[in-house]
């Protein structure tokens, strides 16, 4: 077969796993359906996502449960704020043999779990951050990579403020989607207190290895996009930015600054994932505005008056859709 008929057969199959992939997680996360999409769209996109949620909506459970099926090794790091960077990078030990060994430490792994991310203060939130761009940490002058496949995926607590440090806007740019977690209904709730509060023990199946999702990541690199597609995102992207031509009148009396040009690439790249996962093989229109929310939350900047007047972020980006 030609390159490009192999392509489509890997799309197919893609399809195909990601149906089980959501069949699994769903023997133990109820609802959080759009979650669990963004998610699976970010890995293929080879993008890290920032959760915001309030305590008790199963980030972790969800995380941890998305390591299992995806065969990867995972690791969690409760932020503190006596956190220091060399608890995430791991440091340089001396040895019984005087000579200095690496010890590396949790940002060594597949998956990694940032809890709670803006309760450590800037220094080492760069640490992290410096990992998630360079896919890599150096430590006295020697480099180390990481493992590959690699991810972050970060949760914030959006109602105790208290002793936070919240990411600057450039390191929040570091981030594909920032996904915000929504209470369950209250048939799902019923299910979740049901499934928590047995003794039953639920047997997941791995799906995907790591080198599988490294192939599919190569794959989503593969597909193509055409033009009106590609004008459309950077026309979406363009509009968020304030006293420029392509703005609203929303945004220039709303909005501080826009959002720049990884927000354009990511849309892009979420959208050929977002339609391999719905067995297409070319993204439109449609498949930007399904990521266009995760993408573009966490990238505009209110003003003064869009606070007082309590305009939120989401309903900016909805009237740009």
């Amino acid at each position: 077969m030609s390159e490009t008929q192999n392509d489509v057969v890997a799309a197919d199959e893609l399809f195909k796993k990601y149906q089980a992939l959501k069949q699994e997680i769903g023997k133990v996360i109820i609802g959080q359906h759009e979650v669990v999409d963004a998610l699976i769209n970010a890995i293929l996109a080879n993008g890290h996502v920032l959760m915001v949620g309030v305590p008790g909506l199963a980030k972790t459970l969800l995380v941890r449960t998305l390591s299992e099926v995806l065969d990867l090794n995972f690791s969690r790091i409760q932020f503190t704020p006596d956190l220091m960077p060399g608890d995430i990078t791991g440091s340089e030990v001396l040895n019984e043999k005087r000579e200095f060994q690496f010890i590396h430490g949790p940002i060594f792994s597949n998956i990694v779990l940032a809890d709670e991310i803006n309760r450590t203060p800037p220094k080492t939130q760069a640490a992290l951050l410096e990992a998630m761009q360079e896919k890599s940490v150096t430590v006295n002058g020697k480099q180390h990579h990481l493992a590959n496949p690699f991810f972050v995926l970060a949760t914030q607590n959006p109602i105790e403020q208290e002793g936070t440090y919240p990411l600057p806007e450039a390191q929040l740019d570091r981030f594909m989607y920032n996904v915000v977690l929504t209470y369950p209904t209250y048939d799902e709730e019923i299910e979740v207190i049901k499934s928590t509060t047995g003794n039953v023990k639920v047997q997941l199946n791995k799906i995907l290895s790591g080198m599988d999702i490294m192939n599919y990541q190569q794959l989503v690199r593969k597909v193509p996009v055409t033009d009106n597609v590609m004008k459309y995102a950077v026309s979406l992207v363009s509009k968020t930015r304030p006293k420029t031509p392509l703005a609203t009148k929303e945004v220039n009396d709303y909005i501080d600054f826009g959002a720049g040009p990884r927000a354009g690439q990511f849309l892009i790249l979420g959208a050929k994932a977002n339609a391999l996962l719905n067995g297409k093989y070319s993204p439109d229109i449609d498949n930007v505005k399904a990521v266009a929310m995760d993408v573009l939350r966490h990238r505009l900047i209110k003003n003064y008056k869009a606070e007082a007047e309590g305009i939120s972020i989401e309903e900016i980006i909805k009237g740009l859709l």
